[in-house]
């Protein structure tokens, strides 16, 4: 029964297993909330493609409003989640709420960044005659209009006739799973969108606003994607491979902003790039100016955090240096990730020089741990890399000294590589970094979850406490671990936080979420990679409910620990890596 009694959610599916599971899905979930709901199945005709049935979504829309004149109507996605009804969403009293295109913050809006203004996968029209008005429009276009199109683009045509009398709200783009920076006054994510994968088949097929000043690199990285889709799939890991290379990659995704924002990320990059070269002096000059100029936002205090990790790397006292290539981001720096430096620093007196993965090396390198494996490069020295996903071409002239397992050294082989037959990831050495001995616990369970998974609003049992995985200096690495060793369990959905449980020998809960399986990026084979190689079982995380105090986690937790024989090749195969560098 519905207890939100002046709203009402709307959507529709087309009668096939893929959208109808959603639709079911998306039924059950509002009736869990507690939400009227219009949700419809649709007949797709013959000759209609994706692009038609999006359409439809207008005048669906507009019949729904006709229908509810005295309640706010919410269109949302049939394979997006609602997880709770914030009020400053469902309370709103703006005309027209919803995501900023790309689910973006207020630092980037604009026409000139933005081809459209709104997201389309989750719409709230208020009661107001303004925002029936400009609904009723839009569908008033799509009726008559003869051109190929999707329903943004009517929606967009009606907002851009009528947005100068009508108040809207933006709704923050950390209030989606995945998306926005948080911290601990961020608001909980109450969404998670879908992803048929039906947009980027029809970009260019459809008809579609440009942004004022969409740029050449934008087009140039549209023209990849659309390049890379039309080939083969072996073409396409060809071409993938010689532009992670090239640094080509990283050319094409790096963001543009608009000047004032551009200013101070320019500051910020010499920053990191100080830090990165252990120029002392000149990161505690920049930083200092900076920090007097502005006030920080979140993503720039994540950002000058890293830094500080990044120089104490780089200006260790040794004249000599190695360069490592680990993946840095998201900022301050995912657990997991920073392992790399750590690890790799506890073997070496060098100072560890970062090199971008997606950038293109100058100078010979080593690999390090983490599912990097497709950024390697013909000059990488390669130890304990793993790969995410099993459909990937790898650069088969590198030095393979060991890799994460099996699964990664398959690839290496069908790449024309050499056979690999040292496996283990590096981050089961954290327990000889930092030695713990695990005495009496504290009886409690420790939760952690991959960054992805931070925003999700979950219930723990009251005795649970949680730990977060953004860290990246070795200090704060330190502190994390021996904290873990004091509890009885830990549950986890980030994969190097259940490698160094393994590591330890502490009691560990490998987990993911119901309705977010896929917010971890790969297809899931990096687990079983992980666990061949250090001599395991395979293993997959287990799926629970958001609500922990239902989960029997004693039943999902295993007690392994890494043999002290696996450690020492895993230690060799990082002393054979150095010593190519």
């Amino acid at each position: 029964m519905a207890t939100h009694l002046n709203v009402v959610v709307c959507s529709f599916y087309t009668a096939d297993d893929y959208y109808r599971a959603h639709g079911e899905r998306l039924a059950k979930n509002l009736e869990e909330l507690g939400v009227e709901y219009v949700l419809r199945e649709i007949e797709k005709k013959e000759g209609e493609d994706w692009a038609d049935i999006c359409r439809k979504k207008v005048p669906f829309l507009a019949e729904v409003c006709a229908a509810h004149p005295d309640k706010k109507v919410f269109w949302m996605d049939v394979d997006c989640i609602i997880m709770e009804l914030p009020d400053y969403v469902f309370s709103s009293s703006a005309d027209i709420i919803g995501f900023q295109r790309g689910y973006s913050s207020p630092l980037t809006i604009g026409y000139e960044l933005r081809s459209r203004f709104w997201e389309p996968c989750f719409w709230g029209v208020n009661t107001s005659a303004l925002a029936r008005k400009m609904i009723a429009e839009a569908a008033e276009l799509e009726k008559v209009s003869t051109i190929k199109a999707t329903d943004d683009y009517f929606m967009e045509e009606a907002w851009k006739a009528n947005c100068d009398n009508m108040t809207f709200q933006i709704i923050p783009s950390n209030a989606v799973v995945g998306m926005g920076t948080t911290n601990e006054s961020s608001r909980s994510a109450f969404f998670k969108f879908g992803a048929s994968g039906n947009v980027e088949d029809f970009k260019g097929k459809v008809e579609q606003h440009k942004a004022n000043n969409s740029g050449l690199r934008r087009k140039a990285l549209n023209l990849a994607k659309k390049l890379e889709s039309s080939l083969p799939p072996k073409t396409a890991n060809q071409i993938r491979l010689l532009a992670d290379t090239f640094g080509i990659t990283g050319k094409l995704t790096a963001g543009t902003s608009n000047p004032e924002f551009q200013k101070r990320k320019k500051v910020l990059d010499d920053i990191q790039l100080a830090a990165q070269a252990g120029q002392v002096q000149k990161f505690d000059q920049l930083k200092k100016s900076f920090e007097e100029m502005y006030l920080l936002t979140q993503a720039e205090i994540n950002s000058v955090s890293a830094s500080k990790s990044f120089l104490c790397y780089a200006s260790k006292p040794s004249p000599a240096s190695i360069h490592l290539a680990w993946w840095s981001k998201p900022l301050p720096g995912n657990f997991g990730d920073w392992l790399s430096p750590l690890i790799v620093n506890h073997y070496t007196e060098k100072k560890i020089i970062f090199q971008s993965p997606v950038r293109f090396a100058m100078k010979d390198h080593m690999m390090g741990l983490g599912s990097i494996g497709r950024f390697i490069k013909p000059n990488s020295v390669v130890v304990g890399t793993g790969i995410s996903n099993d459909q990937l071409t790898l650069a088969k002239s590198a030095k393979y000294v060991s890799v994460r397992g099996p699964v990664t050294a398959r690839v290496v082989k069908e790449s024309g590589g050499p056979v690999v037959e040292s496996f283990g990831d590096p981050g089961v050495l954290i327990s000889r970094i930092f030695p713990v001995e695990r005495t009496k616990t504290n009886g409690r369970v420790a939760i952690v979850r991959h960054f992805s998974h931070k925003p999700i609003p979950l219930v723990l049992d009251t005795n649970m406490d949680e730990f977060d995985i953004f860290m990246s200096h070795p200090d704060d690495i330190k502190v994390l671990v021996e904290a873990l060793n004091t509890y009885e369990r830990v549950v986890t959905s980030a994969m190097h936080i259940f490698i160094t449980c393994q590591s330890y020998g502490i009691p560990c809960a490998l987990i993911t979420f119901e309705g977010f399986e896929d917010s971890v990026h790969g297809n899931g084979i990096k687990y079983g990679d992980y666990a061949q190689g250090v001599g395991l079982d395979s293993i997959s995380p287990s799926p629970v409910g958001l609500d922990f105090q239902k989960v029997d986690f004693e039943n999902l937790t295993t007690d392994h620990k890494i043999s002290e024989s696996k450690l020492d090749e895993v230690e060799a195969a990082i002393l054979k890596g150095l010593s190519y560098l």
